[in-house]
């Protein structure tokens, strides 16, 4: 078996970087005096620094009573493509809009908010762009989207913005965490304040969501006979058949089943990784797209599709467990024995003199309102996600910053009109002044495992959830 060479345990933080930086500064310095060529490291190229895109100029209508520009403009990996829409009554308040991931094509689009025609009847402009590239590049997503807040005199002829918001979705959601995080704020070629912050479904631990990828597709693999014994594990896609027909029934609907000892296990296993014990975790699972989507990413290298050089993926001291006992059972012994272990590198995703480092950190340096939402099914961004978060802005001591709510849905991003409006409502009157609204408790594994959990903030009941009473004051 082969594995890299480092631990993602060595995952440097900011102040480790600079320590690295005074010791380097002070290395060349000793060489120099001694008469020793200063050798300066060669930069790094990525895949993604490679690829070409074509931003397309977008043709939305605009709204009665709105002035609608639209256009390409200069972003940080070429042309990007943006819309900005100003209400005849706007309030002098700007919302960014940040998009989920759009795969690996070449064609760069701008997609609209959900609540445009809501923030438009507010009073509220907004501005979104597609980004310079495609791929996770939340790097791009973060520069270009304030490049364009701070050219919206520019554009379109107004003033400037008396205060700025964001907003964003999925990996969208990572961009609008990561904008308000003190890191960013430091070291991004585009310096935007802002004022509040809504990233719903997002990913808000980024090193979290590939190893979470990494984690379901090597103990799938293991579980259905086809571990790997070489990471990457290069012919994980062509066993892929194999490997599902092993752990669920039909795979060709909307809802997969898991058919054996090994697919109950599988399932378990992920609930554990992802959060525990909650409501809707199993419907998620069961949901073949989102299936799909995890799955597909097996047999990465851990280069993020080319966002970094390095491996970023390891699994030297995780336990997987598929029961709750306070010990390890045989069989999970023998899985744990058994699998693949793989040891990332630990300079994967360098801090960079200045610049936002390819992949940016959400750390929980926060110093302004932010109001997160997620679904407890999501088994795409899981709700882990939002755990982590939590214990980021606590340590960081900013948990009077943070509001997070759970919504009982399936499905990645699966919310109705009504809890986004809620959200977004509360959170601007938070950030005027008025009182911290309510939240839900992400982190407590007992309340989370209340089959009521996520019932303040649902204002649907999907289907196949169960309802919540009728009458609800708690979780």
């Amino acid at each position: 078996m082969t594995a890299q060479t480092r631990s993602t345990a060595a995952r440097s933080r900011p102040h480790t970087a600079r320590k690295a930086s005074l010791l380097v500064t002070g290395l060349t310095l000793i060489l120099s005096s001694c008469g020793s060529p200063v050798v300066t490291p060669t930069p790094q190229t990525r895949e993604q620094d490679k690829r070409t895109f074509t931003a397309v100029t977008p043709t939305f209508e605009a709204h009665l009573g709105a002035a609608l520009s639209q256009g390409l403009y200069d972003g940080l990996q070429g042309k990007a493509a943006y819309a900005i829409e100003v209400p005849v009554n706007w309030n002098g308040q700007l919302i960014m809009y940040t998009h989920g991931y759009a795969g690996t094509g070449d064609k760069l689009n701008v997609l609209a908010p959900p609540l445009r025609d809501y923030w438009l009847s507010l009073g509220y402009a907004w501005a979104a762009s597609s980004y310079s590239s495609n791929y996770y590049d939340v790097q791009s997503g973060v520069e270009d989207t304030n490049a364009l807040a701070l050219k919206f005199t520019e554009l379109t002829g107004k003033t400037k913005p008396t205060k700025y918001l964001i907003m964003g979705v999925s990996m969208g959601g990572h961009v609008a965490g990561a904008a308000v995080e003190k890191e960013t704020l430091n070291t991004a070629k585009n310096k935007v304040t802002y004022a509040a912050a809504m990233p719903v479904c997002g990913v808000m631990d980024e090193e979290y969501e590939f190893q979470w990828l990494g984690d379901y597709t090597l103990a799938a693999a293991q579980l259905a006979g086809y571990g790997a014994q070489s990471y990457p594990q290069t012919d994980f896609q062509k066993l892929l058949p194999d490997i599902k027909a092993a752990l669920f029934t039909d795979t060709s609907g909307p809802l997969w089943q898991v058919n054996s000892a090994q697919g109950a296990k599988l399932r378990d296993l992920a609930k554990q990784l992802t959060g525990g014990e909650r409501p809707v975790f199993n419907l998620g699972f069961s949901v073949g797209a989102l299936q799909s989507a995890v799955l597909s990413t097996g047999g990465s290298d851990g280069t993020l599709n080319g966002i970094l050089t390095k491996n970023y993926y390891g699994n030297t001291g995780v336990t997987y467990r598929w029961t709750s006992g306070d010990t390890l059972t045989v069989a999970e012994q023998a899985f744990n024995d058994a699998i693949l272990r793989v040891t990332a590198d630990a300079d994967a995703n360098p801090a960079r003199q200045g610049a936002l480092r390819w992949l940016p950190r959400v750390n929980g340096e926060i110093n302004v309102p932010v109001l997160t939402m997620h679904t407890t099914g999501d088994f795409y961004v899981p709700f882990k996600h939002e755990q982590l978060y939590s214990k980021a802005v606590a340590a960081n001591a900013n948990s009077g910053r943070l509001v997070q709510r759970a919504i009982r849905a399936a499905g990645h991003c699966e919310f109705v009109g009504a809890e986004l409006v809620e959200g977004f409502n509360d959170l601007v009157k938070w950030e005027a002044g008025g009182a911290k609204p309510a939240g839900d408790d992400v982190t407590t594994p007992t309340v989370i495992a209340d089959p009521n959990y996520g019932c303040k903030f649902t204002r649907e009941t999907r289907a196949g959830v169960a309802p919540c009473p009728v009458s609800t004051t708690s979780n």
